[in-house]
Order: structure tokens, then C-alpha cells, then sequence
């Protein structure tokens, strides 16, 4: 509850003294001095109050955006977002210590502020994604450009946010003073609840309707204008006439430079997709889950289906991915099949391959990729229309939760296609809990195949995923395959890397597991793959086994380990 103000305590400084006479500017108010305003001074500090609110609202929002952003465009969202935040906390506490020689300014120096981190705020995400899209690809020192642009937006927001508590301090004791405590109190109850508005309206109202880009320029509209507003409004006449104009055309021209970059913001969307997929982009869709962009298939180009900047499938593949994740796995009995990720319809088209299987459930976090997978022509296509197969049921839902409640061994054969396992959000799919509901909804006699990621690249990965498959109560066979690069030197598959300055993986690598020892191994009854043999998979499995790294611990809800 915000407190009434208290009078000021016998002994307080002296009000400020007064103009010199007609015509001469306001000197610059001593501190503690009461300002001199144009309305009652509860409405001032109601409306300095308000102010704050709003500030802080759109200060959580630039820290999330960047988060949001970051962790798109560079992975690992647990990183991104502990990069962002101690940076911008650590920036504060500068900014805070800044602020003290603007203390005689409050007015004039919490109006520059507000104007410039308005600016920086709210063209942070466009500039971010710019370097991202026609820098990310030059390799070298710029390889690493949008994690060195991140972090000095982290900073320089975050001085910007700290500067605003203590020149919001000194604007409310100038509307009348109170003791300390009571005018922090305030101050930081206004900021924290204006941070839950903040908070709350970027994943549901920013984010799902205007975008990141828009959002963040909207915000720093609406940062600028209040700004500008609460200090040429309330406090003008403890300003001069020149700081006023100053004040007034900085505002002018950071309002003027925002709502030219939301204008524009759809033309430099598709020219920074353009840059970073190509110039054949045929879908371009954010999902409630992640960004579909779906290239080619036109006048003989390739087709291509990125999400969330990464290579997931390539029509020039060979099929060599999904052939290695789901034959081997359908050496034995095949008449249930529960296929987890695979969205696109590639391992369902594999797994149909096989005339004994009677139903194929699919759990897809992602609706709209199925349905893209189902209607898009290019892609239904390279899928041979797996989707309209009466034997294939899919399930939107998150995988996790639903093998919770799926009965005990229900599935002869169960295909893990999931994104890779140093991509935070999934590292639960690849859990020792996860691979003990796994063993649970598998037949006695079942098979699990896992996509690890690549064996050459990231060995501790592939084996920690082993190690913790071998925890849940399965034993396990890993093996490996070259990977196919695409037309663009990129490798389909889900293994973690961007469109643009990523490094394609030289190898997938799979791990087969069961209760008892499985063999990798192709059944000859089965159809025969494209690109696999059983000479190759023993010769796969071999150069898979080489790389073995002993003794690691498994990765769990609590602990991960990728």
C-alpha cells in the first residue's frame, strides 16, 4: 500500500529559492528542494508514481525480449538468459552509481535517459537480428557478433534502468518530502508491480500479437512518450527554456526514428529472413512453439524446413537421417509404433514402410507443423502423405506429460526424433525419468531408437545420453552415419546449429535400446533402405563405439547434464 506523505521534518533545508525576476531562467533547483508544479502535489506524486510504473513495465520488457530473441537466434536458453540478467542486474547498480552527479538535474537527466533507453530498448531486437542475419555468416570474430552485441545491450539497458530509481527518488521527494523509507517504499512498490504488468504482457499480449520486433519498438514508444511527458509536463519549470527544447527534439527524433523502424519492420523482417534462408522462402509462420520457415521446391530448387533457424529437413538428404533413426528399431515386432518429435512426417514415412504395423501414434508439441507436414504440397510429398494414412494417429501434446498417463507396454517399437539434447527446452526429453516412462510404455520385447546428436562433434553429449538411457534400465548398442550435407552445406536432421554461421555435424548419431541387448541390425523381411546395409551398420557401430567416454553420470529432471 502506498503510504501518505509526511511533512517534512523541523530543520528540513529551505524551500527553493525563486526565479530572479521576469524573463530570467530558473536556476536549477537546490536538492531536496520542493519543484514548482503545475498541479496539486498528491496528483504529482500519483503521477510520478504512475510514471514509474510504466518505466519499469517496459524495462522487464526489453530484459525478456532480449532473452527471447538471444535464445533463438544463438540456443541455449538457460545461458542466454543468465547472461542477460547478471550483465543487466550488474549494469544497474553502475547506472545507479551514475545517477548521483544528475541528481542536481533530476528532471533534465531522467528525460535523457528515459529518451535514450526508449531508443536502445526499442531497437535493440531489430539490431540484434540484423547483425544475426547479414553478419552471422562471415565467420571469424563476426561468428560470434550477436553474443557480443547481447551483452553490450545488457549493459547499456541495464546502466539506463539504473539511472531512473534514483533521479525517480529525487523528482518525489521534490514533490513533497517524506521520510526515506516511505518514498522507497513507494517508489519500489510502483516499479515492482509495473515489472508483473511488464512480466506478464510480453508473452501474451507483445510476443503472440505484434512480435518481437514490433513489440519492442512499440515499447519504446510508449517508454519515450511517458518519459517525455512526466518531465515536460510536471517538472518544466525546473527546467530551462534550452533543456526544455533539448529534451523536447531528442524525444521528437527518437519517436520519429521508432515509428520509421515499425513501419518498416515487415520489409526488414523478410529481408533478414531472406538474408539468413534465401531468396525462395515459401512459408514463413510463427507457431505458439517455435518459427516455421519452409524454402524451395520451386523451379528445381531443394526443399528445405528450418524451425527456429534450425536445418530440420532436407529433400537432398538421401533419407539417409530417418533410415538410420527407425529400421533398425523395426528389426523384430512392429505392430505398434509410437513415434515421439518427427512432426514433418519423415520418420512416420519410414516407419509405414513396414506392412506389418497396424497403428502408428505420433505426439507432436507443435500442431501447426503436422498440419503443415499434411497440407503443404512440397512437403506432404517428400513425407509420400504420410499423415493420410488411416493406420497414424497424432496427438498435439507434450510428450512427457502424456507418456505419464499411457498405459504399461503399449508399444512393440518407440522412434525418438526430438530436437537435440543441448537445446535447453528439451533436455527434460532426454532425462533418466523420461527414458523410465519410456521403458514403461515399451512391450518386453520392444525397442527404443534415440537420436544423441552428432558422435564426431559432441562426444560427451552422445555418451551422456547413453549413460543415462543405461540408468533407466535399458541396455544399449550405439552406432552412427555419415551425415548428408545439403545444397547449402548445411545437414538435415535435428541436431543443434543455426541457418547462418552454424556448423553443419559430419555424423549423426543414434542409440538403439532395449531390456536385453539389442544388435542394430536390418530385418530381411523388411523393405530394403535406400542407404543402409547391415555391413554398414556393424561398420557404423564400430567407429560409434570408438569414441566411448567411460564412467559418465546420467542426466536427470534436477541435474542436466547437457
Amino acid at each position: 500500500m502506498i503510504e501518505p506523505h509526511a511533512p517534512a521534518p523541523p530543520g528540513s533545508p529551505p524551500s527553493w529559492g525563486g526565479s530572479g525576476g521576469p524573463g530570467t531562467p530558473p536556476l536549477p533547483p537546490t536538492r531536496g528542494a520542493p519543484a514548482r508544479l503545475p498541479v496539486r502535489p498528491a496528483t504529482g506524486r500519483f503521477l510520478v508514481l504512475a510514471g514509474v510504473f510504466v518505466c519499469a513495465a517496459c524495462g522487464l520488457v526489453y530484459e525478456l525480449e532480449l532473452v527471447a530473441l538471444a535464445s533463438y537466434l544463438i540456443g541455449d536458453s538457460v545461458t542466454q538468459a543468465s547472461v542477460v540478467l547478471s550483465v543487466m542486474v550488474f549494469a544497474m547498480g553502475l547506472g545507479s552509481l551514475a545517477a548521483k552527479r544528475l541528481r542536481r538535474f533530476a528532471a533534465a537527466g531522467f528525460g535523457a535517459v528515459e529518451a535514450a533507453l526508449a531508443l536502445v530498448g526499442g531497437s535493440s531486437a531489430m539490431v540484434l537480428y540484423a547483425v544475426f542475419a547479414w553478419t552471422g555468416g562471415w565467420g571469424g570474430m563476426w561468428a560470434d557478433g550477436p553474443r557480443f552485441l547481447l551483452v553490450a545491450f545488457s549493459l547499456v539497458i541495464g546502466v539506463l534502468i539504473g539511472a531512473e530509481v534514483p533521479l525517480l527518488m529525487e523528482l518525489i521527494q521534490r514533490v513533497r518530502r517524506q521520510d526515506a523509507g516511505g518514498a522507497v517504499a513507494d517508489l519500489f512498490a510502483a516499479d515492482y508491480v509495473g515489472a508483473l504488468v511488464g512480466g506478464l504482457a510480453f508473452p501474451f499480449v507483445l510476443l503472440p500479437f505484434l512480435g518481437q520486433l514490433t513489440g519492442a519498438l512499440l515499447t519504446g514508444t510508449v517508454n519515450a512518450v511517458v518519459g517525455a511527458a512526466l518531465v515536460l509536463g510536471l517538472f518544466r519549470r525546473d527546467m530551462s527554456r534550452r533543456a526544455r527544447w533539448l529534451l523536447l527534439t531528442a524525444n521528437a527524433v527518437v519517436l520519429a526514428l521508432l515509428a520509421t523502424a515499425t513501419l518498416l519492420a515487415d520489409d526488414f523482417e523478410r529481408a533478414a529472413r531472406h538474408a539468413v534462408y534465401g531468396q525462395d522462402v515459401r512459408v514463413a509462420v510463427r507457431t505458439g512453439v517455435q518459427e516455421v520457415i519452409l524454402t524451395g521446391d520451386t523451379d528445381g530448387r531443394p526443399l528445405a524446413l528450418f524451425l527456429d533457424g534450425r536445418l530440420r529437413v532436407g529433400a537432398d538428404d538421401g533419407r539417409r537421417y530417418h533410415e538410420a533413426l527407425v529400421h533398425p528399431a523395426m528389426s523384430g515386432e512392429r505392430a505398434r509404433v509410437l513415434v515421439l518429435g518427427g512432426g514433418d512426417g519423415l520418420a512416420v514415412r519410414e516407419v509405414l514402410r513396414h506392412r506389418e504395423v497396424r497403428r502408428v501414434d505420433v505426439i507432436e508439441f507443435d500442431p501447426e507443423l503436422t498440419r503443415l507436414a499434411r497440407h503443404d504440397p512440397g512437403l506432404s510429398a517428400l513425407n509420400e502423405h504420410a499423415y493420410g494414412d488411416a493406420r497414424v494417429r497424432v496427438v498435439g501434446a507434450d510428450a512427457f506429460r502424456r507418456l505419464r498417463t499411457t498405459p504399461t507396454g503399449t508399444y512393440d517399437v518407440v522412434i525418438s526424433d526430438l530436437p537435440d539434447p543441448g537445446i535447453t527446452a528439451g533436455t527434460k526429453l532426454y532425462s533418466q525419468e523420461f527414458y523410465g516412462l519410456l521403458r514403461r510404455v515399451l512391450a518386453p520385447d520392444g525397442r527404443l531408437a534415440v537420436h544423441a546428436g552428432p558422435v564426431s562433434a559432441r562426444p560427451r553429449t552422445f555418451w551422456t545420453v547413453d549413460a543415462t538411457l543405461r540408468a533407466a534400465g535399458l541396455r544399449t548398442a550405439p552406432y552412427r552415419v555419415d551425415a548428408t550435407a545439403t545444397a547449402t552445406g548445411d545437414a538435415a536432421g535435428p541436431d543443434r546449429r543455426t541457418a547462418v554461421g552454424g556448423h553443419a555435424p559430419r555424423d549423426w548419431g543414434f542409440l538403439l535400446a532395449a531390456r536385453r541387448p539389442p544388435g542394430p541390425r536390418l530385418d530381411p523381411a523388411a523393405p530394403r533402405p535406400h542407404t543402409l546395409t547391415n555391413e554398414s551398420l556393424a561398420r557404423d557401430a564400430r567407429a560409434a563405439s570408438r569414441t566411448r567416454i567411460a564412467d559418465l553420470p546420467p542426466s536427470t529432471l534436477v541435474h542436466p547434464r547437457y
